[in-house]
């Protein structure tokens, strides 16, 4: 019905709405889908091609030897820790024999000898004067805490500390080799203090009577 207060005789409506045009598909979004598509398709082959590249094989280092992986060194069982040391240089069984030091261990990140086990150190070397020919590889571990190179160097710092005291003591230091294991083959979790403290630690490998 039309305005009474239109005073146009055709009764025209005062508005008309004109609707936009569509603007069309907006390729925008698809086509930046695209090209992310493609440079994580690039990524991936580049990837591929580096996992496929030759592998160098790395020589060991024989000086960085693990006790515990030292062949054919079983450990002391009936020989219990370094209280066994003496009777083991007094028979014949053959080397190498591996010993775990019954009470030297280290405080957190340190490599000094603690006061508390000095005796320890100097039990072993009462055995090596007594055993002049007997020489020995000291290595040396580390808890799980801090990076593999940084347990690395600390295990190998603990061995030399060793070695300096037993030298220290009145032992040909050329008698003593000193190697590390890092936080590789622990002795206990961990996940507590008690553990970790276990695992600080350091062990004597006879390598010749």
């Amino acid at each position: 019905m039309a305005d009474p207060n239109d005073t146009r005789p055709d009764g025209a409506p005062h508005h008309i709405h004109i609707e936009k045009k569509d603007k069309g598909f907006n390729w925008l979004p698809w086509l930046l889908l695209a090209l992310g598509l493609l440079a994580l398709l690039f990524a991936l082959s580049r990837c591929n091609r580096n996992d496929s590249a030759a592998v160098v094989p790395v020589a060991a280092n024989t000086s960085d030897a693990v006790v515990a992986e030292t062949p054919n060194a079983p450990k002391a069982d009936a020989l219990a820790g370094t209280a066994g040391l003496g009777t083991y240089l007094a028979g014949n069984e053959p080397a190498p024999r591996t010993f775990v030091f019954e009470k030297l261990n280290f405080d957190t990140a340190k490599s000094e000898v603690r006061a508390a086990d000095a005796a320890e150190v100097d039990q072993v070397a009462g055995v090596l004067k007594q055993y002049g020919t007997a020489k020995i590889r000291i290595a040396g571990y580390a808890d799980a805490r801090g990076t593999d190179a940084a347990n690395m160097a600390l295990g190998k710092a603990r061995a030399d500390s060793i070695k300096a005291a037993l030298v220290a003591k009145g032992i040909d230091g050329s008698r003593i080799e000193t190697t590390t294991g890092g936080e590789t083959d622990p002795v206990d979790t961990n996940s507590t203090a008690g553990g970790r403290f276990e695992n600080r630690r350091t062990e004597l490998v006879v390598t010749a009577r």
